[in-house]
């Protein structure tokens, strides 16, 4: 291991671009001894190290796995082309960050899934790690491949690269699979096989791949999905925290030596989302909800700043305004961090009547942009979605935050929504106007407003998971129609790639029958399909042909309700029965309410439901 440290040293890194996102070392990073360690895993996250250090899930794992005596939590990042380039040139397999440990020489790789199009650099960094992609194809002395993260409950298209998938919230399960797989690795006679039956036996949150059969009925859509041996269940339910409070959180994260995406401290205040908004796959897996106390928050913030110094706190929640105990929060952190000149950060905000007193809770250091997400510009497509929010309410928060200082209000919508009209569409447009008219009633001058529009993919496990995705054809005439509608200076749109919507939209209701698609694209030299510059439509586009898949079968049919769906043998809690409700209730354009605050609608995922099963 020093030997390939020294050597990366000398002959690789002079030689690539940003040289300290390979070499480690970074404040609070974690170097264990070999002698005093039983079980070693390496983090994986499948992008670039600037991508993957902004990550708050890798940072909480790293620091709850390396808090155990008897393992060592290592990472590594997916290496930019010139890296590659030159591991490939000088033979040098991909290697952690922290021992410079090849990969192939680890007990565990664990894989992050975030997003769709991270796909091939999974199997790059395998490749890279002379590690076989296939788990099939790997030998006894080859690590074990396992992932999570969201992805984990749509698997199927990678599934025949991963050995076993970890389905939900990791906190607490992780490590009781980390002191099971210490057992099994120091059993003998344990084939590869049989330990990963065990694993699987032993805990009821993970998926392998390999322990089921799927067949196909002639029309290509799937007729079972069923365990092959004794014993494995027919259905794996998710792991869920339930008391977010307890769960660890690292109070000494790491801290980079170039520059990331995000510096700051990210602090999770709030897991799980109770709007139901119909479009939502993280709103509906992640329930129910579960809250950090405000001083549990106070003191992970001022842990995280005396052992990092970062200048601006980042408080997370899928939907922040709904944390029942913010304007406290805000108070405390106003009180501790405003003459440290630490700014507090939100993601984007629901609209609600609570709008308008969040700007002052928000006057802090820096007034970067106020960023709203009304996905819908009317009402009718609001109550398609159970978006639950009015343009007055949208308004009264926009006026209040012009005059509180801000000077940019960032929109965020979707287009390609189930039952969406050209009148839907244009209605954007006429909201932006709106919006940036608004300044001028209070300030005397047009605000600036930016739009970030993305089409609509449908995704599982929602009530929407059954609807056909609108054509890339149809995408881009949308995009025509609001970039003719918008022509005003203080109006910015942008637009994401809509080819790449497609292809998200492909595998995240995909099937097994996909890994060959991408193993030809990444044979094919696909890499970094989430970057513009790098994503290559016309190569996805031959290994469709290569293969024999139909594209239009993943993305433009809708699916019967009484379908076999890829992901129908794994379960976030939800009840199929409630989905179908929701999908009846969003072509009645009906509203079901919020359940934190209102009734419950017995989805399946919380105690209160007569259908809930603990996991």
């Amino acid at each position: 291991m020093n030997n390939i440290r020294s050597y990366v040293e000398s002959k690789i890194l002079p030689f690539v671009e940003t040289p300290g996102q390979y070499i480690g070392e970074e404040w609070n990073s974690i170097k264990k001894e070999d002698k005093d360690i039983d079980v070693t895993i390496a983090l994986a996250f499948p992008d670039t190290y600037a991508i993957g250090m902004s990550h708050m899930g890798m940072q909480i794992l790293y620091g709850l796995l390396n808090e155990r005596t008897d393992t060592a939590c290592e990472r590594v990042f997916s290496p930019w082309y010139d890296m590659e380039a030159a591991l490939r040139e000088h033979n040098i397999p991909l290697y952690s960050l922290e021992s410079f440990r090849p990969l192939q020489e680890f007990d565990i790789i664990g894989f992050s899934l975030q997003y769709e199009m991270s796909f091939t650099n999974v199997l790059n960094m395998l490749d890279l790690a002379k590690i076989p992609m296939k788990s099939k194809e790997r030998a006894e002395t080859d690590p074990l491949i396992i992932a999570g993260g969201p992805l984990a409950l749509t698997p199927e298209p990678i599934s025949d690269f991963i050995d076993i998938f970890f389905i939900g919230d990791g906190e607490e399960k992780l490590p009781q699979f980390i002191e099971h797989f210490k057992i099994l690795k120091n059993t003998e006679k344990l084939s590869r096989e049989e330990k990963i039956v065990s694993l699987v036996k032993e805990m009821e949150n993970l998926y392998a791949p390999s322990l089921y059969n799927i067949t196909y009925k002639s029309d290509g859509v799937i007729n079972r999905i069923e365990p092959n041996l004794p014993g494995i269940p027919p259905v794996v339910r998710g792991a869920s925290v339930s008391n977010l409070g307890k769960t660890y959180f690292p109070d000494k994260p790491i801290i980079p030596y170039v520059q990331t995406v995000f510096e700051r401290i990210s602090i999770e205040v709030m897991r799980g989302c109770t709007q139901g908004c119909r479009f939502c796959q993280a709103g509906m897996t992640k329930r129910p909800n579960r809250i950090r106390s405000v001083d549990k928050i106070m003191n992970i913030s001022e842990d995280c700043y005396r052992n990092t110094g970062h200048d601006e706190i980042s408080l997370g929640a899928l939907s922040i305004s709904d944390y029942p105990h913010l304007k406290d929060l805000m108070n405390q952190m106003g009180e501790a961090f405003d003459q440290k000149k630490v700014n507090i950060a939100f993601p984007s905000l629901r609209v609600s009547d609570q709008l308008t007193g969040l700007p002052s809770l928000l006057n802090t250091v820096r007034k970067s942009g106020l960023t709203l997400a009304p996905e819908a510009a009317t009402m009718r497509l609001r109550k398609v979605i159970n978006k639950d929010i009015s343009n007055e309410d949208l308004f009264a928060g926009v006026k209040e935050a012009y005059k509180e200082g801000w000077n940019l209000v960032k929109l965020y919508f979707m287009v390609g929504l189930p039952t969406e009209t050209d009148e839907d569409i244009e209605e954007i447009a006429n909201l932006a106007y709106k919006i940036s008219s608004l300044k001028k009633e209070v300030k005397g001058s047009y605000g600036n407003v930016n739009i970030a529009i993305s089409p609509f993919v449908p995704k599982a496990h929602t009530p929407f998971q059954w609807e056909p995705m609108i054509s890339l054809e149809r995408i881009k005439e949308i995009r025509h129609i609001i970039m003719d509608k918008i022509r005003h200076r203080r109006i910015r749109v942008k637009f994401n790639k809509p080819e790449r919507s497609i292809l998200e939209g492909i595998f995240a209701r995909g099937d097994r029958r996909l890994g060959k698609v991408i193993l030809q694209a990444w044979h094919d030299g696909c890499r970094f399909d989430s970057w513009d510059d790098h994503f290559d439509y016309g190569k996805w586009r031959t290994a469709f042909e290569k293969t024999g898949l139909n594209e239009s079968f993943y993305l433009s049919r809708e699916r019967g309700e009484s379908e076999v769906l890829p992901w129908d043998h794994l379960s976030c809690g939800l009840i199929k029965e409630f989905l179908i409700s929701e999908r009846k209730k969003s072509f009645d354009q009906e509203f079901t309410p919020d359940c934190f605050r209102n009734g419950c609608p017995d989805c399946g995922a919380c105690p209160r439901s007569e259908h809930y099963v603990k996991s």
